[in-house]
């Protein structure tokens, strides 16, 4: 007789029995999206993102996208500030950085563009076990460091928040 339905009906565990403790292991809570910004065509880019993993980029472009929030990629200093004056001079919100970036040194870029945008967030985000590097990343300025997981559970947040227009924030 075959029992391959148990599998599928014991959430594919092979047919063996897992107990599930009282606030242990199991589902997580359902994360709420948050509410996408009124669309303006004419918005410019407040995100800017240092990112070389391409799976990332389209995990935040499509979390943007969802948001109606401009992100933008850049690869150096030089096309960052070559953007920004595109948008006509208003000043980033956000700066997201892969603190593993091949592309830039981020641990060398951060200070120097915390020292020109003061008001600008910058968050970066690392593997869970790079400890060091995380501590590296407070000290030369780095707003926020959060593991790949937490920055991926935490982006539409993130992102609505800094993504929204000075006015919107403000209300």
């Amino acid at each position: 007789m075959d029992h391959s339905y148990r599998a599928a009906l014991a959430g594919g565990n092979n047919g063996t029995r897992t107990r599930m403790r009282p606030g242990g292991m199991g589902q997580g809570y359902p994360q709420v999206e948050p509410d996408p910004l009124p669309f303006r065509e004419d918005a410019n880019s407040r995100i800017f993102g240092f990112v070389d993993d391409l799976f990332f980029q389209a995990k935040i472009q499509e979390t943007a996208r969802k948001l109606n929030v401009k992100v933008e990629f850049v690869k150096s200093e030089t096309e960052l500030g070559d953007r920004i004056k595109q948008n006509g001079e208003e000043k980033p919100s956000l700066i997201i950085f892969d603190l593993n970036s091949n592309s830039v040194k981020p641990l060398s870029l951060i200070p120097k563009l915390k020292t020109k945008f003061k008001k600008t967030s910058v968050i970066g985000f690392l593997s869970h076990v790079q400890g060091d590097l995380k501590q590296k990343a407070h000290e030369v300025g780095c707003d926020m460091v959060l593991p790949r997981s937490a920055f991926s559970q935490n982006l539409p947040q993130l992102l609505r928040r800094h993504g929204a227009a000075e006015e919107q924030v403000a209300e």
